[in-house]
């Protein structure tokens, strides 16, 4: 007697014999532009997901917003299983410069077992294998395991202006949900999954130095008018020194330290540090020394200059005493350093070491984390490998930022990240590209999350 498959076993079967048309339908898709930046596309990719929700069944709509609209799909059938939100973003990075392509980026291409295209990766390939993962469920079993609120950002490539306001407005819509999935951003290097629990958060602001009315001759006035670029690079280093020490006073007086099951997790997660060197070209790490690798990405904010300019900077030589210089700087934030908080900190340090240079705040975003021992985590880590039969690594946080905060802090919901694209996606690049095996993989994923989700104890 034949033993009867599972619904997940039949949903799996589903998609290997849909193979084919998930990578065509999803090369169909990344062929719309959507250019947040240069607001190209945009509308009309939001109208097809709109289509496409809709005639999976779920009941879809965009919202508008002060910029780009956001797509909200749900469907929420399951009384008393849980809700997953999953996030994503149907805008992309622009594609120039054209002429690095080795296939125009508006044309999906697939060469040596990967799509390349842009937005093929980061982040429509992705978001467009959770919606596959929707559709193999409802096709198989006429159901979703589980209720499922779907939103779509516009804005994501030209840093989220908006979307905290949107959840803040709309948090009837969304506060369903008891998680937040997504699904952007690389695998380990090795197609290992992962699982991300948190992201940095980061506070950009200038420094802008103006000594006097005009340049002038670095010989007539030469130690009479103060040099603008001195100016700066005296404030800057008191505000690291050079043992790697960040010294803007208060600054660490928050930050709280990763706890022990953080560390249990970084230790697991496998180095080649050499390997990183050869990369960078670099043969040591920036101070401090004895700092390990991974707690520089995870537990400890950073201070870096992005520019310094000022003064003449062309060919030759030019004896000029510059009036004028700025730095452009970022301090990537940890868990409990808020934006406001950072700038509080660096507009006192400056009023007390260089009262004359101006502060100017920039662009920010609040740092990100979610507790590892959610009862979520498990469930995520069974369906990773129920679909890949391999254990994820887990990373408490990692250096970059994603407007993760908008859930855990203005909704209050545990979110994660669990990407699907390979390491070397080239996202944001020319040639950005997906293995193919990686996004059948991730529709694959998406079904188990559901299922193992809908088998939740309430």
């Amino acid at each position: 007697m034949t033993e009867q498959k599972s619904d997940l076993e039949r949903v799996f079967a589903h998609i290997e014999e849909n193979r084919e048309s998930f990578i065509e339908r999803v090369m169909d898709y990344v062929r719309h532009p959507s250019i947040s930046a240069q607001n190209k596309g945009i509308a009309e990719v939001a109208a097809i997901l709109v289509d496409m929700l809709n005639g999976m069944g779920m009941e879809a709509i965009t919202i508008p917003t002060k910029n780009h609209p956001m797509v909200l799909g749900r469907m929420e059938k399951q009384p008393g299983k849980p809700t997953v939100l999953l996030y994503g973003h149907y805008d992309v990075q622009p594609p120039e410069p054209y002429e690095l392509w080795d296939s125009p980026p508006f044309e999906p291409t697939i060469r040596d077992g990967r799509i390349y295209a842009r937005g093929i990766g980061d982040n429509k390939g992705q978001h467009f294998a959770q919606l596959m993962a929707l559709e193999s469920h409802l096709k198989v079993t006429g159901e979703l395991p589980c209720n499922v609120i779907f939103l779509l950002e516009g804005e994501e490539e030209i840093g989220s202006p908006h979307i905290a306001e949107f959840v803040a407005e709309h948090a009837d819509k969304l506060n369903a949900a008891d998680l937040v999935v997504t699904s952007d951003g690389p695998l380990h290097e090795s197609d290992t999954p992962i699982i991300t629990f948190g992201v940095r958060g980061v506070a950009s602001f200038e420094l802008r130095a103006k000594t006097a009315n005009r340049d002038a001759h670095s010989g007539n006035f030469g130690g009479v008018m103060p040099n603008a670029i001195w100016k700066l690079v005296h404030l800057l280093a008191t505000m690291k020194n050079d043992k790697g020490e960040i010294t803007i006073d208060g600054l660490h007086d928050v930050v709280v330290p990763p706890t022990n099951m953080e560390r249990e997790a970084v230790d697991k997660l496998p180095l080649d540090l050499e390997a990183i060197k050869a990369d960078l070209g670099i043969k040591e790490l920036d101070a401090p020394l004895d700092r390990g690798y991974f707690d520089r990405l995870m537990f400890h904010p950073t201070l870096t200059i992005n520019g310094l300019h000022g003064g003449y900077g062309g060919p030759g030589q030019k004896t000029v005493l510059p009036c004028e210089a700025f730095a452009k700087c970022d301090i990537r934030l940890v868990e409990s350093l808020t934006p406001d908080y950072v700038f509080e900190k660096v507009r006192a340090h400056v009023a007390a070491h260089a009262p004359d240079v101006e502060f100017v705040p920039l662009n920010a975003m609040l740092p990100s984390k979610t507790p590892m021992d959610s009862p979520f985590a498990q469930v995520i880590q069974d369906a990773i490998f129920t679909a890949r039969g391999v254990e994820p690594l887990l990373y408490p946080t990692v250096g970059g930022s994603l407007p993760d905060y908008v859930f855990t802090k203005i909704l209050k919901k545990p979110a994660f990240v669990v990407p699907y694209a390979n390491a070397d996606e080239a996202n944001h690049a020319p040639n950005e590209n997906l293995k193919l095996d990686l996004f059948v993989a991730g529709i694959k994923t998406g079904a188990a999350l559901l299922t193992k989700l809908g088998e939740m104890k309430p």
